[in-house]
């Protein structure tokens, strides 16, 4: 399982037709009492996203049902340039609303999916993740964007003590966290067969990669999302758990 780095992978041949099926799942925990969760399901456009609010805040639930419904509107695009346009355009006005709301005072981290053809984009912000499951290898897309990430990154921690480490929680970046939102993304060339995942910090947090691709491994898809959370849950459950696994055809 290879931390986040440069996508390498090798193009479709440009004149496969792809198509996109997939399977969202969320449950509230085994400790919590509200889901703060949300998540997007739009394979028709080739649109995924999951949204988590953030935790402490007042309302969390609202920000990522603010960020979701933003998505909700992007509409079926000519070009893989024109779908990225319009998801970041759509999470900036997320962000704006959510900044320019003092009575609800919240916000959330989010990763949008965005497939055309045989390409593939990611967006973030905050610990939400993306993954692809290729060829019997799980690949992470996403950099969290916490405080736990910064230590792996100078070498003080390793991804299994982050997991564990009692600020594993806390984001450096995230929707209505503030005026100016800055967006990471990742792109690359999309192959039949390929497995991605979306998910909050509460599978993440609670599953080792290992755990995680040994899930996706398996068919069908459903079984893959539901036996994901089902496996956080036995874990402990400590946080909301979304999931969202796309598979390629």
């Amino acid at each position: 399982m290879n931390a986040f780095q440069p996508l390498t992978f090798g193009a479709a041949p440009r004149g496969d037709v792809l198509k996109f099926l997939s399977v969202g799942r969320t449950h509230v925990g085994r400790v919590r009492t509200l889901n703060e969760d949300a998540y997007l399901n739009r394979p028709e456009i080739g649109l995924w996203a999951v949204a988590d609010g953030m935790g402490g805040h007042d309302r969390g639930d609202l920000a990522s049902q603010r960020v979701v419904e933003a998505l909700e509107g992007v509409t079926a695009s000519p070009s893989a340039h024109d779908a990225f346009t319009q998801v970041s355009d759509a999470i900036q006005r997320a962000n704006d609303g959510l900044v320019g709301n003092v009575e609800e005072m919240s916000g959330a981290t989010v990763v949008a999916l965005l497939a055309h053809r045989n390409r593939f984009s990611c967006i973030w912000a905050g610990d939400s993740r993306a993954y692809l499951y290729r060829s019997g290898a799980l690949k992470r897309l996403t950099r969290d964007h916490s405080f736990v990430q910064e230590l792996v990154d100078a070498g003080a921690l390793t991804d299994d003590q982050a997991r564990r480490h009692p600020k594993a929680n806390v984001v450096t970046r995230a929707v209505g966290a503030g005026p100016s939102l800055k967006l990471d993304d990742v792109s690359g060339e999309l192959q039949s067969g390929d497995r991605l995942l979306l998910c909050s910090d509460g599978l993440s947090g609670m599953l080792a990669e290992a755990v995680i691709a040994d899930a996706l491994r398996r068919a069908p898809l459903e079984w893959a999302a539901q036996t994901l959370v089902d496996r956080s849950l036995a874990a402990g459950g400590k946080d909301n758990v979304t999931v969202v696994v796309v598979g390629v055809e």
